[in-house]
């Protein structure tokens, strides 16, 4: 069987290979408005910037940055996506972007505080979180 390596994490880092990869991977296409896609659940949150068409241009995930478990869906990941999504967008020249958020997770509002905060102005933030009209089929009556 061998040696067990024993690998010590300090808290909540993210992997330095995985965020410089992120990062690393921009397209050469240039865009100045765009429009970010936020979608937080209880287990994840997945940013996606787009053009305004809808065009995705890039994209990034608390998984794509080394986050497993129950850490994927914390206001931490979700910070740390906000501004690796952020410096990609600098270095293709977006200058302000509009912000769709989806889903009730707690990294909602963490991932666009992270965003802005690296300098890109937000012009709106609309929430299209999806809402049942009607919900499921209620159980059958009980018979007595």
């Amino acid at each position: 069987m061998g040696k067990k390596r024993i690998v010590k994490t300090e808290g909540q880092k993210v992997d330095k290979s995985l965020r410089d990869r992120a990062v690393s991977r921009t397209p050469k296409k240039k865009l100045v408005v765009g429009i970010l896609h936020i979608q937080s659940t209880f287990n994840n949150t997945k940013a996606l910037l787009t053009d305004m068409d809808g065009n995705a241009i890039m994209a990034s995930s608390s998984g794509a940055l080394g986050f497993k478990g129950a850490k994927k869906g914390t206001p931490f990941a979700a910070a740390k996506i906000g501004e690796v999504l952020a410096e990609k967008a600098q270095m293709i020249g977006v200058k302000e972007v509009h912000v769709v958020v989806r889903g009730v997770g707690s990294g909602r509002e963490s991932a666009i505080r992270s965003f802005s905060a690296k300098g890109i102005d937000i012009v709106s933030i609309k929430d299209r979180t999806p809402v049942p009209f009607n919900g499921p089929r209620a159980k059958k009556a009980r018979r007595v």
